[in-house]
Parts: C-alpha cells; structure tokens; sequence
C-alpha cells in the first residue's frame, strides 16, 4: 500500500535535508517519491469555491505554528512497516510526520 508521509514542523525548524534517509530508503525499495520540499506558509495560497464564486486567501489552509514543510511517498507492506520507517526520518525527532494511506483505483 502506498502512503504518503506529511512532514511537519514549526516554521522556525531549521531542518533541512534528510540525513541519508532518502537513500536508505531507496536502496530498500520502499521510497516511490523522494521529499519535496515546500515554500514558507507565507508565499501558500489557499482556493475555496462557494456558490461558483471563486475565493483566494493569503497563506495557509489552517494558520497555526506547526505546517507542512514537504511529503515523501512510500510503498510498504502494512502500516506497521510505514511506521518503522517514519520513525527513521530525522523530522519525527524534532516535528511531526503524519502517514496517510493514498487512494488507489
């Protein structure tokens, strides 16, 4: 099953870079998209359409400290074995990493 991993941090985190995670994971065979960084919330636009009418809002979604900083795909057996590999990734040690399972047709 495919999940996607949500990284969050605060936005002062400094973190960058995954500390050779990415390839680990790679040489497993379990990393289908490698991390994608994300811009500052600041620069984040947000859409909602109500009653055909399209409305724009400066930055994010939910304004709170912790946001999305970037998100990996990963292909693993279980949920067990997504969260042996999260545990892994340096932000869990200073952020947040959401896993949430991805729709497959």
């Amino acid at each position: 099953m495919k999940y996607v991993l949500l990284i969050c941090g605060d936005e002062t985190t400094t973190e960058t870079g995954c500390g050779g995670w990415s390839d680990e994971m790679a040489e497993r065979g379990v990393l289908v998209q490698a991390g994608v960084g994300l811009r500052p919330p600041s620069d984040a636009t947000t859409v909602r359409v109500r009653d055909e009418a399209v409305m724009l809002s400066d930055g994010p979604f939910a304004e709170t400290k912790e946001q999305i900083g970037g998100f990996c795909v990963i292909e693993c057996a279980d949920l067990d074995e997504a969260i042996e590999i999260t545990a892994k990734h340096p932000m869990a040690a200073c952020g947040a990493i959401e896993i949430r399972p991805l729709w497959q047709p």
